[in-house]
């Protein structure tokens, strides 16, 4: 299974069960397996900045490719944990990776890791970037934001809802989450709760081209132009 994709350097990169990695100039035709020696562990966040793909895996590992995710290296330092890293984005010059139990690294180069780990017993599950600061979203409804990823501020949407994912666009954060939750916020500390139609679990959120999209369980797919109004999506048919 691939777990997470990002585009950057005009190529797509995948990643996924014990350490796979495909990578793709215009996402139909795809590289052979690449591997990293990773066991049994499994790669959950992959994100690009400054020329370089960076990886996150299940066992706090972080690896980096500056060749299009064609060869890996290890840059796990005495920083990282062994918790589950989930996610890592670029942004105000700074990689950011996040995980379990509040696990926040931080680095300049992709190299050198720091901890900045918050204290909160929640998972955090996705991160961004936008309208110049980090917000990531996680369990129990926990919110954190930071203009430099280094010192954070801790909120909440309400209702304690498990929130998967997290996107930027149109000047809007959307946070997504069990039970068809859907939040909103123009600046990532105040949220509005939006009605998305579904009680299904929603699992990821993106934007592009002018459009708000979300995936959940049972196939579950939703469109928005502004976050606010959800529109249901008939997918093709899936395996």
């Amino acid at each position: 299974a691939l777990y997470d994709v990002v585009y950057g350097g005009n190529k797509f990169v995948a990643a996924g069960d014990g350490g796979t990695t495909v990578n793709s100039t215009n996402g139909t035709t795809w590289s052979s397996r690449i591997g990293i020696d990773i066991g049994n562990a499994f790669i959950m966040g992959v994100g690009y900045g400054n020329g370089i793909f960076v990886t996150t895996t299940s066992e706090g590992e972080i690896y980096t490719s500056s060749n299009g995710g064609t060869s890996w290296d290890n840059r796990t330092s005495g920083s990282s944990c062994s918790c589950r890293m989930r996610d890592v984005t670029y942004g105000n010059s700074i990689y950011v990776a996040v995980g379990n139990s509040g696990a926040i690294l931080t680095s300049s180069d992709g190299t050198s890791w720091d901890n900045r780990t918050f204290d909160t017993p929640q998972a955090i599950y996705s991160i961004t970037y936008g309208n110049s600061k980090f917000v990531t979203s996680g369990g129990g409804g926990v919110i954190l934001t930071s203009s430099d990823g280094i010192t954070w501020t801790e909120g909440t949407v309400g209702s304690n809802p498990t929130l998967k994912a997290i996107t930027y666009g149109n000047s809007t954060f959307v946070a997504v989450g069990s039970d068809g939750k859907i939040f909103t916020s123009t600046d990532g500390s105040t949220w509005i709760s939006r009605t998305s139609g579904t009680a299904n679990s929603l699992q990821a959120v993106t934007y592009g081209n002018n459009l708000f999209v979300v995936g959940g369980t049972r196939s579950t797919l939703l469109t928005s132009p502004d976050g606010v109004t959800w529109t249901p999506r008939t997918p093709g048919a899936l395996d």
